[in-house]
């Protein structure tokens, strides 16, 4: 089975977080708006009718569509076996992943603090003052969070031998918040050891590896949710 991936062409996005499980597992799909443009997403989205998603991305499947990071991921791991079978650990690799999706809306209101649909440069003091305060006190709360998770199980991976979405997704975590802050990451980043071995770890699934010297590997741009701009970071 090939999946139908929708997702905005030209960034990483929310939609990477579905691609790197699907690379990492080698699981055939076809990323659609690539292929058919800004255009031919949203007249998928109208054509859907009252069960249409909210917004991408989302992915074909079960004879209709299933929508939301988190929820696609769920999806993912229990048809693909990319997440536990045990339901503690099924459900503690998705409660990770809903957090990864709480950190990753704090990212992108780091630079539209005041308002979604204006444009950066026109909250450039408040978003100077955001950044500052996600720098200071939001991050070091999620990572540590995500750092404590590394060690509940013995073993290379969160859940212990085998990797799951959330392995994936806290790699895409590290690697956008590697783009959007380079100076304040490299001084941190020595108080999360298990979480940068994590990132590591998860860079020579052999999926991932070809993945990452693709070029279906859209660049980071400040187009999408991780966005650098040099005034917001700080070591």
């Amino acid at each position: 089975m090939t999946y139908r991936l929708w997702y905005w062409p030209t960034i990483q996005g929310r939609g990477e977080f579905v691609r790197l499980a699907l690379e990492g597992a080698g699981i055939p799909y076809e990323d659609c708006a690539r292929a058919g443009g800004e255009k031919a997403l949203m007249a998928d989205m109208k054509k859907r009718g009252p069960k249409a998603p909210f917004a991408p991305p989302y992915i074909e499947a079960e004879g209709g569509t299933i929508a939301q990071v988190a929820d696609i991921l769920l999806y993912l791991g229990d048809k693909h076996g990319l997440a536990p079978s045990d339901p503690a650990d099924r459900y503690w690799v998705h409660q990770l992943q809903l957090t990864v999706a709480d950190i990753v809306a704090e990212v992108h209101n780091v630079h539209h603090p005041v308002e979604l649909m204006a444009y950066y440069d026109e909250q450039k003091p408040e978003a100077k003052r955001a950044a500052e305060q996600f720098r200071e006190q939001r991050m070091p709360k999620f990572l540590g969070y995500f750092e404590e998770a590394t060690k509940a199980n013995k073993g290379d991976w969160l859940t212990g031998a085998d990797w799951s979405y959330a392995d994936t997704s806290l790699f895409q975590l590290i690697e956008g918040l590697r783009y959007m802050f380079p100076k304040h990451m490299k001084a941190i980043e020595g108080d999360y050891p298990g979480l940068i071995a994590l990132h590591d770890k998860v860079a020579t699934i052999p999926g991932i590896a070809v993945y990452l010297k693709s070029d279906r590997r859209i660049a980071f741009n400040t187009d999408g949710i991780f966005r650098h701009y040099p005034e917001l970071d700080a070591a």
